[in-house]
């Protein structure tokens, strides 16, 4: 759930995610804040800066370089999903997709924006990356690491859905250098899971987690998500309980929310949703809890989603949200380099066809300017629940207590931070609903558009 990869519509209402509305029943509209400005204000006609950053040499302090491969494919598709996933794809086709993947990769390897470069992180998110063959992902990353050496790559995430694990498979994963194992748990109760549409059952899980530890991947990531279709407190107690037995290095718990393309918003917009979705406190409510128990099973807080103790750590997330260039790969996937932010093709043809033409699969971008990239900056390090304000003196030469004053004051007086000399932190309450609070440090250009 790491990579959002959705196409644009048309805006119908304002959105939490771009603006300083505050829904307190769960409404259509994306409220979890993964990047900006907005993906609505990507366009073709940045496609030309797009080109002109990737065929220059990289400047001499050019950040971290890493890699996000896009596999689309799962058994089934959920019905809160919003990714781009094909459910109806059979081996050959799988085979095909991965062989293009590698050309992609192949094609990012030559240009001068690379060179030089080596890759300091390595995410294969989807989809389900686990429901590749294991022969298919071997072949795969070998030809990623001609490509790309991984001499240097710090951390290699791999997201995993429990039923389509073996212990043979898992053992595979392991020897091909994945260091970090995200499996999407997302809940412990049978009945919550089928009628959410996830395609695992409990006992799949329970028979993956003892191979995980047996094997020994670096880091251990579980997910759940608070606020499925069918919760109650009984059921997210059990599901949280679970979670600490399982014991994993890293739990990241997110909030349910209904972007414009899950199954669960049409259902919502046509009037056929047939059954109660919890609100954003009760959502809160339940976060909290699982992240006071989690501290008290010697879990700290790493952001406003995840817990983690002992060697978990999350190098993917703490470099984009420091400035790191990613180049995104697969359908959909978006990248960002040189300051240029870019989205590939969401059509699987199109994305075939572009890598059999020898043309990099991209669909939009947007050059940013240097303001972008310290509102960029700024609000996804508000996530882990602290701001140094010397950091974005010393890399953007502003204030950024001074620059923000006004939403600070604003946010400080409702009790969602606490400001102190050289930054600030935010309060318990204010991580809880941080995404919501972001828009009030967007540009004016960038405020009540459409998120995606």
């Amino acid at each position: 759930m790491d990579q959002e990869t959705t196409q644009p519509t048309p805006a119908t209402k304002p959105e939490p995610a771009t603006s300083r509305l505050e829904m307190a029943e769960t409404q259509v509209g994306s409220v979890f804040v993964s990047n900006y400005p907005p993906y609505s204000q990507w366009s073709e006609g940045d496609l030309e800066a797009f080109e002109a950053t990737i065929h220059a040499a990289p400047e001499a302090d050019a950040p971290p370089l890493g890699m996000y491969l896009h596999i689309p494919f799962c058994r089934k598709r959920c019905r809160f999903c919003y990714f781009r996933v094909y459910t109806d794809k059979n081996a050959d086709e799988v085979k095909t997709y991965c062989a293009a993947l590698a050309r992609e990769v192949d094609a990012y390897a030559a240009l001068p924006v690379t060179q030089g470069r080596p890759l300091r992180f390595v995410y294969f998110g989807g989809g389900t990356p686990s429901y590749i063959a294991a022969k298919h992902l071997a072949e795969l990353i070998r030809r990623i690491r001609v490509a790309f050496p991984w001499d240097q790559v710090e951390e290699v995430t791999f997201e995993c859905e429990p039923g389509t694990l073996t212990q043979s498979k898992l053992e595979n994963i392991h020897k091909l250098g994945i260091t970090r194992l995200s499996l999407g748990v997302e809940h412990f109760d049978d009945h919550i899971l089928e009628i959410n549409g996830r395609a695992h059952v409990s006992t799949e899980i329970n028979r993956v987690l003892p191979w995980v530890h047996e094997i020994g991947f670096d880091q251990f990531n579980l997910d759940l998500i608070a606020g499925m279709i069918g919760e109650t407190w009984e059921t997210w107690r059990d599901t949280v309980e679970k979670t600490i037995d399982a014991n994993p290095d890293s739990v990241t718990v997110y909030q349910l929310e209904l972007p414009f393309n899950t199954g669960i918003s049409k259902e919502f917009m046509d009037g056929t949703l047939d059954v109660p979705l919890a609100d954003w406190a009760q959502k809160r409510e339940w976060q909290q809890y699982a992240f006071e128990r989690l501290a008290e099973a010697g879990y700290e807080v790493s952001s406003a989603y995840t817990m983690v103790r002992g060697k978990g750590s999350f190098r993917y997330r703490d470099s984009l949200w420091h400035g790191a260039d990613m180049l995104g790969t697969g359908v959909s996937s978006f990248g960002h380099v040189g300051g240029v932010h870019v989205q590939n093709t969401a059509n699987w043809t199109e994305y075939l066809a572009a890598i059999d033409e020898d043309r990099l699969p991209v669909l939009r971008a947007l050059a940013t300017s240097a303001d972008d990239r310290l509102i960029r900056e700024f609000i996804l390090q508000m996530k882990t629940g602290a701001i140094d304000a010397a950091y974005f003196s010393d890399k953007f030469g502003v204030d950024v207590l001074a620059r923000f004053a006004d939403p600070l004051e604003r946010l400080g007086s409702r009790d969602m931070l606490t400001l102190r000399d050289d930054g600030f932190d935010m309060t318990r309450d204010g991580l809880l609903q941080v995404d919501s609070l972001l828009p009030e440090f967007y540009d004016a250009r960038h405020r009540n558009a459409r998120y995606t």
